[in-house]
């Protein structure tokens, strides 16, 4: 009887000190996935920032280049207006120059 109650003390303690070893085995690992986690939360929070600050960059861009390509565009509208006027002029022009040049230094065009 004394044999069977020092086995059953001995696999007592065994037991115990091994359910408080993996206990703590648990713990850590529970702690470790928790900063792990907190990482990853993090880590995601850091780049969905720089994303919305780059998003927020391009639209800006995007703006600035949508309002210089209708100034572009008024321009060339204007600058269209321009030619076709000065064209006009041009050939009303070209017989009263006939008229009034040598011939020798008449205008080709």
């Amino acid at each position: 009887m004394e044999d069977s109650s020092i086995f059953s003390v001995i696999i007592t303690a065994i037991t115990v000190l091994g359910g408080a070893s993996a206990w703590r085995f648990y713990e850590r690992r529970a702690e470790r996935k928790d900063k792990d986690d907190d990482f990853i939360k993090k880590d995601c929070r850091e780049r969905i920032s720089k994303l919305e600050a780059l998003l927020v960059q391009s639209s800006k861009e995007k703006d600035e280049l949508r309002q210089m390509v209708l100034d572009m565009t008024s321009q060339v509208a204007e600058l269209r207006v321009r030619v076709e006027f000065l064209s006009s002029e041009n050939d009303k022009l070209k017989p009263i120059a006939k008229k009034l040049l040598p011939k020798k230094n008449i205008l080709k065009g």
